[in-house]
């Protein structure tokens, strides 16, 4: 984790195009050439499933890291359209990988699609605005692999901007790491979050997600998979997904951004040490 500056990688991916029409023809074209690299083939052992709903200029960040990915596992990038009403599918179009669109709003159902159209034996998900780093689907998959592992899952970090340095995020994802390693002792499925997880594809095909347009689809699919093996965090710095700040932007300052957060951390903690017992997730508001 770098706690002063971005990792100087990222920024080969940090575009300033506000519009699709301010992307030159070039930045697909070198997108494609790296992609062709991969020689995605009919049968990859690793489908990357992305669920979209308005990311027309956020793929390319998304797409160009993950073509810069390295390793030597056949893979493919898969990518819903959930109901788009901008001009996703037309960016999803000039790219050299697959698309499909779920008409069912909802990251659950987006997902689901993804799980269906996938051919990977292992699935990475990822989400549309977020950075992914070289050797992310190395690791990944590494950790994935043993059998009785079922689930796995990364860490994440934010990207500074001229509102909110490195230092100030670096000391919130710190306190955040620290609220995971509680919550894998018994409730890992509240870890997992849908822009860095895997699972075999057979294994989540017989779950399923929830098909409604609920919050927590990648945490009760967790749920759900947890009798079929163990949820194994993967740690190495060198699988940490890089995201915007705007979900933290919402709260205002860091400040009050911070507090809001160890604030609700506080009133639940003990709920970390006691397992959820057995439930329907699908219609569960939880």
């Amino acid at each position: 984790m770098s706690f002063f500056k971005n990792p100087s990688w990222i920024s080969q991916h940090t575009y300033s195009y506000k519009n699709v029409d301010d992307v030159p023809e070039r930045e697909y074209s070198q997108i494609n050439q790296k992609l062709a690299q991969f020689k995605q083939s009919e049968n990859p052992e690793v489908s990357v499933v992305i669920a979209a709903w308005n990311e027309e200029v956020n793929l390319l960040p998304t797409i160009g890291s993950l073509a810069d990915s390295v390793t030597e596992i056949p893979f493919e990038i898969l990518v819903v359209n959930n109901n788009s009403t901008d001009r996703t599918q037309e960016v999803l179009d000039k790219l050299n990988i697959r698309s499909c669109i779920q008409t069912i709003q909802g990251c659950g159902p987006a997902r689901q699609m993804g799980l269906e159209q996938a051919k990977g034996k292992y699935i990475l998900s990822a989400d549309a605005d977020c950075i992914y780093p070289p050797l992310w689907i190395e690791k990944m998959v590494k950790a994935l692999r043993p059998e009785d592992v079922a689930c796995v899952y990364g860490r994440y970090s934010f990207i500074a901007n001229d509102v909110t340095p490195r230092w100030k995020l670096s000391i919130y994802e710190t306190l955040k790491d620290v609220m995971a390693e509680i919550r894998q002792v018994k409730r890992p499925y509240l870890n997992t979050l849908g822009m860095t997880m895997g699972y075999r594809t057979a294994d989540a095909l017989k779950v399923g997600y929830v098909m409604t347009n609920v919050r927590g689809e990648d945490g009760r699919l967790t749920f759900d998979l947890m009798p079929m093996g163990k949820v194994v965090q993967v740690k190495d710095r060198d699988a940490r997904v890089w995201t915007g700040t705007r979900t933290l932007d919402k709260d205002g300052s860091f400040f009050k951004m911070v507090s809001i957060r160890i604030v609700k951390e506080i009133k639940r903690i003990f709920e970390y040490f006691k397992p959820l017992a057995p439930h329907d997730t699908k219609t569960s508001k939880s």
